[in-house]
């Protein structure tokens, strides 16, 4: 009986293992922006970045297993990859930052977001999807229940008998039916561990091949997403083009017609020498002005292909631009305190000068006293 039942177990793991093959049924429900951070795993106190630079950060639902996940890909790799579960609780430690610990991933991340009302937002999205994985977890275990009736009851009796086991020595018998039960009862307990090891070591292998495949799907999704906006922009100003194209050459086709009845009115080329003339000109110029337009589509159509170079590109100029503002603000700071040094200079030079001519003063005075000491002197000796 034991055997049995712990084949029904092996053979439903197995198909739960099937049903957990990746499969691109994940659909984002929010996303936001924000600076990646974990927690040192050798202190538990300081946070290292994951994160260069600001990145997306999305809550994904997988339908096919009522799965919540908070998924963020920097690179060609996952810096976020968290189940979440209902025991897990979003943290508000600032105004700007928030943090939740992973206990499958043995790790706590935490998010740096530019505004506060993106930390709010992400705090109460995080409520929501928390209360979704409880009521789905709820309602698979009520399915898996109504489905596996016989396991439920299957459960219990084995949890007895194994108590029983655990508990009761066979002191019934010595030899004979007594000892068969007890050894067919250990052999099954061993066999059900066993099973249980290798259905351990299956899942194990299966998750893992799974996190790289995902991070290799949201990898692609990322750069796909990214390449989608290049192109339509792109495209819109080639329609924009063939808009503006399409307009000089109506204008053009109505020079011409009038440049057509102007000499049908004339009578021939020669009277009408001057208008043609100007018209031509401005036929010339326009013509110009849609090559010049056409050489720009092409040159469109053409950094179609680069918008990757371009991607990276923005990035090193923003990288940059983070850079001098980062030396800007320590120039100020340098300036400032520079401006604070010689106000204080100043105000010990203004001192000094001060106490510079209270001496004076004091000298001036012993002068003219020992002037008159040496004119009393001079009247004595005389």
């Amino acid at each position: 009986m034991l055997f049995s039942i712990s084949k029904g177990l092996f053979s439903v793991l197995r198909v739960s293992r099937c049903c957990l093959s990746p499969q691109p049924v994940e659909q984002p429900i929010f996303s936001t922006r924000a600076h990646v951070f974990q927690i040192d795993p050798a202190t538990k106190r300081n946070w290292l970045p994951a994160s260069k630079h600001a990145v997306t950060v999305s809550f994904f639902y997988d339908a096919s297993r009522s799965v919540y996940r908070i998924i963020s890909v920097g690179g060609t790799k996952a810096i976020i990859n968290s189940t979440i579960t209902p025991n897990m609780t979003f943290t508000k430690t600032s105004q700007k930052f928030g943090q939740w610990a992973d206990s499958r991933a043995n790790t706590v991340y935490g998010l740096g977001f530019s505004t506060e009302q993106q930390l709010q937002q992400f705090a109460e999205q995080f409520k929501e999807v928390k209360e979704a994985a409880r009521l789905a977890r709820e309602k698979s275990q009520e399915r898996f229940e109504l489905a596996n009736p016989g396991l439920n009851i299957a459960a219990p009796q084995l949890s007895q008998e194994l108590s029983e086991d655990r508990h009761s020595p066979p002191l019934l018998t010595v030899n004979g039916p007594g000892e068969e039960k007890l050894f067919r009862s250990r052999s099954a307990e061993v066999e059900l561990t066993a099973e249980k090891e290798r259905v351990k070591k299956m899942l194990s292998e299966g998750s893992m091949c799974e996190l790289n495949l995902e991070a290799e799907l949201f990898t692609l999704q990322d750069s796909n997403a990214k390449l989608v906006a290049a192109l339509q922009e792109a495209n819109s100003s080639v329609e924009q083009w063939k808009k503006q194209l399409a307009e000089y050459q109506e204008e053009t086709d109505r020079l011409r017609d009038q440049v057509a009845e102007l000499e049908a009115q004339l009578g021939g080329p020669a009277a009408g020498q001057p208008g043609k003339e100007e018209l031509s000109r401005s036929l010339e110029e326009l013509e110009t002005l849609l090559r010049a337009k056409e050489q720009e589509i092409q040159n469109l159509q053409c950094s179609k292909t680069d918008v990757g170079e371009l991607e990276k590109e923005k990035e090193e100029v923003m990288e940059r631009l983070e850079d001098l503002e980062r030396r800007n603000t320590e120039l100020e700071s340098r300036v400032q305190s520079t401006e604070k040094t010689l106000a204080t200079n100043r105000k010990e030079q203004e001192q000094a000068g001060v106490e510079v001519q209270r001496i004076i003063g004091v000298l001036d005075v012993k002068i003219g006293d020992l002037k008159g000491l040496r004119e009393s002197l001079a009247k004595l000796v005389k």
